[in-house]
Parts: C-alpha cells; structure tokens; sequence
C-alpha cells in the first residue's frame, strides 16, 4: 500500500480527483494517510473531513518566523510516514530538507507543459494568463518529481490542452484542470503505487 501526504493551499480539487480515483478503484494500493494546508480557511480541509481524511492545517501566520513555519511543515510531513508527497496546488516553497528526506518521493502537478510557464511566480491563474498573452494554441498540465528548483524536477507525464480562441484565463484553468491534471495527477500516484516509476540519470522511465 502506498501511503501519500496530500499538500494543498486552496479547494483541493486535485485532491478530490486522487480521493475518487481510490474511491472508485482507477488508482490502486493507494491510500492518503494525511492532508496538510497552509491556509485554515481552504476548502481541500473541508473536502479531506468530509473523506474522512485526517486534515492539518500548518500556517505561516501561526509561527514566528519563515524557519519555525517550514520546521513545523516538515514535522507535519514526516508524523504522517508518508512514502510519497503530492503536492496538489500548494503554493508554498518547499523547504530544502523536505526535498532532501524525501528525494525523488514528492510530485507536483503544475498547470502547464514544462518548461513553458513555469518557474518563479507562475502559479494559479497567473500561468494561464501569460499563456494567452502569449498567444500559445497548445497548453495542459506536467506532473514532475521536486528537486531543489522550482519546477525543475523530473518530468513524469504531460497532458496537452487545446487552446480556444475565446478563452479567458478562467475557462482555460478550468479546461486544464478538467482535461489534464484531474487525469494525470492521479495516474501518475497510480504508477508510482504499482512500483512502474524508476528515475535514471536525471530521467524519467515508466515501464509495463
């Protein structure tokens, strides 16, 4: 059985994706031992109770200082003994030595198709904006492994999305969301349960 730590900071929709891909039997050997949040008003808390899920809260206005927030973060993760971490719409940097304990054991989905849009700052709505400021006709969503930069880890799978013309940064992130993450993020944990995920200089292989 995997056991995977969900990180959200808004409505969790991507959690509710993994939540019904193991209710409905599509995502297999999985279960979510913990979600954690940055934000004690977000609905992804709401959407894990209502689960039954144990949810927990970790907000950088409760602590003192960026050290003591990202110390408890840390201890939130590692209470849970998690053999994964997904991290599904969590807008907070993870910290160094997360990434280090858990090397090549955290994910991320991300709303476009690395390397486009990506990096400092592109985030939410802010991604799909600059997409069709751009002008691109294709978009969609990368699920990657978390290394040290900030969407730089190894790319595990990407989905495409077709732009329409009279798109707004809404109907494109609804469109991304509904087409590609809802889809991939929860394959993904899917191939990772059943062993078929290996990383190779740098690479990602999926085998049969």
């Amino acid at each position: 059985m995997l056991k995977i730590v969900v990180c959200v900071s808004g409505g969790g929709t991507n959690l509710q994706a993994i939540i019904d891909g193991i209710a409905q039997g599509s995502v297999f050997h999985t279960e979510i031992v913990r979600v954690i949040c940055n934000n004690p008003g977000a609905g992804a808390l709401e959407r894990a109770k209502t689960a039954g899920i144990e949810g927990v809260c970790v907000s950088p206005k409760d602590y003192g200082d960026r050290d003591a927030f990202e110390a408890a973060l840390v201890r939130a993760v590692e209470e849970a003994d998690p053999d994964l971490v997904v991290l599904a719409g969590f807008l907070v940097k993870v910290p160094v030595e997360l990434i280090r304990k858990y090397e090549n054991r955290i994910i991320n989905i991300h709303p476009s198709l690395i390397p486009s849009f990506c990096g400092t700052g592109y985030y939410g709505l802010r991604v799909h904006e600059a997409a069709l400021a751009r002008g691109v006709k294709i978009t969609g969503a990368t699920v990657h492994f978390v290394d040290e930069g900030m969407d730089t880890g190894p790319i595990i799978m990407q989905k495409a999305v077709e732009v329409h013309d009279d798109d707004t940064p809404k109907t494109l992130q609804k469109r991304v969301m509904e087409e590609a993450e809802w889809v991939i993020l929860p394959w993904c944990i899917n191939l990772i349960a059943a062993g078929q995920v290996k990383i190779e200089n740098g690479r990602v292989s999926v085998t049969e």
